[in-house]
């Protein structure tokens, strides 16, 4: 009986990799939920176990791949598969005509492992810190159901679109990051430099400082004389934030405490239901299994909170349950995108609809976006003043205070 290889997902988050017996890939497929795990990719070891063998002594490693690499990989491959050229050929292409090493270096390393006998989604299989297992199961799915050049133009557009929503999102942000730093930098130029200069006239003056400019004024004089805690300073403040966004429990409470915030909170929601549904998508049309569609569209929620409870509709679906009606047992699936995927459903058109929510769901982040950023200017603009404000009746409250006694 033929032995498959495969990667699955364990405990709907450990990758892990194992053999099979089976008579087909469907029934490997089959064997590997009985074992209680979801399968990612399965490939048949009489295909695979050659170039496998001679792949253990000359993997190469490969270059990190950024999104924007792989917008233009995968654009490369999608235009020369289209075109009827071979995947070797293609690879070849890239590997001699790219504008980027990195895309060569990878072309030509994929090349080599196809050449000894390899399949496409098999080799890349092998280099999931490159490509993501979302991008790997997808062209899996692909290279399955013998349409790779339409699973390679569905990636195309996924990774053009979470481009876009990361364009947009880091458009928004820049603003109030710029501000922010700008204001840090307000202040301490006046403590560091305007404040002592007034040490000398304050104590002349013979009067108590106002607690305001004798607090402002310490701190300026400690900051100065110590000037290296500065550094430091902001050095343990990233390493504090580092430790609180890699530490699970901590991690998990900013999400929920960032879901909660107006506006703000929305576009997170909407941000990463932007990518999970264009996933489910993408996967749908390409056959997968909607389980396993829903285990891909999970690996793209960032937020710690919506992911916990969108795995719990995994489970759900897999005992039977509609999709619609397992996301909405979750409790954070908006309304309107629970009531397209019902919909479709009922009218056996889901990739339709899940298409239509695609549409819905950029349209509502674009209406938030362009809110946040008419509420963030005048919040900015209140911020700057406010420390403008407080610092220049810190400096003043004392020349006042010394005119009125006069």
């Amino acid at each position: 009986m033929p032995i498959f290889n495969y990667t699955a997902l364990k405990n709907n988050k450990d990758v892990i990799n194992g053999k099979i017996e089976a008579l087909d890939i469907s029934e490997a497929r089959a064997g590997i939920k009985r074992l209680g795990y979801t399968p990612i990719s399965i490939v048949d070891e009489r295909s695979d176990t050659t170039v496998k063998n001679k792949a253990k002594a000359t993997l190469a490693p490969l270059p990190n791949l950024g999104l924007q690499d792989k917008i233009e990989f995968t654009s490369t491959m999608q235009i020369l598969v289209q075109a009827g050229i071979p995947i070797i050929e293609s690879l070849m292409f890239i590997e001699n005509d790219a504008a980027k090493a990195k895309l060569r270096k990878v072309a030509k390393e994929l090349r080599k492992q196809i050449i000894a006998g390899g399949t496409f989604s098999g080799t890349i299989a092998r280099y999931p810190l490159q490509f993501g297992h979302i991008y790997i199961g997808l062209c899996k799915a692909g290279e399955d159901t013998g349409e790779l050049e339409k699973t390679l133009d569905r990636l195309l557009e996924l990774l053009t679109k979470q481009a876009a929503i990361r364009g947009q999102i880091i458009g928004t942000l820049m603003y109030p990051v710029f501000v922010l730093i700008l204001s840090v930098l307000i202040i301490l130029v006046m403590l560091l430099f305007v404040f002592p200069v007034f040490k000398d006239m304050f104590d002349n003056m013979g009067q108590e400082l106002p607690l305001i400019t004798a607090v402002l004024m310490e701190a300026g004089l400690f900051m100065k004389a110590n000037w290296i805690c500065i550094p430091i300073g902001f050095l343990a403040f990233g390493a504090l934030t580092t430790a609180i966004m890699r530490w699970a429990p901590s991690r998990k409470f900013v999400h929920g405490v960032g879901l909660k915030i107006p506006v703000m909170g929305t576009m997170l929601l909407f941000g990463d239901f932007s990518n999970f549904i264009a996933v489910m998508q993408v996967a749908y049309d390409a056959g997968i299994p909607i389980v396993e569609c829903l285990h891909l569209a999970i690996l793209t929620i960032t937020n710690d909170v919506m992911r916990e409870q969108l795995e719990s509709s995994i489970i759900n679906v897999s005992k039977g349950q509609h999709l619609s009606v397992a996301l909405r047992a979750t409790g954070i699936v908006p309304k309107m995108i629970l009531f397209m995927i019902a919909t479709g459903e009922q009218s056996g058109r889901l990739g339709d609809m899940l298409g239509q929510c695609t549409n819905y769901i950029d349209k509502k982040l674009n209406d938030i976006i362009s809110t946040l950023t008419k509420m963030i200017e005048p919040i900015m603009l209140l911020v700057i003043g406010a420390i403008v404000c407080v610092l220049a009746l810190a400096l003043y409250m004392p020349l006042f205070a010394s005119y009125m006694s006069e």
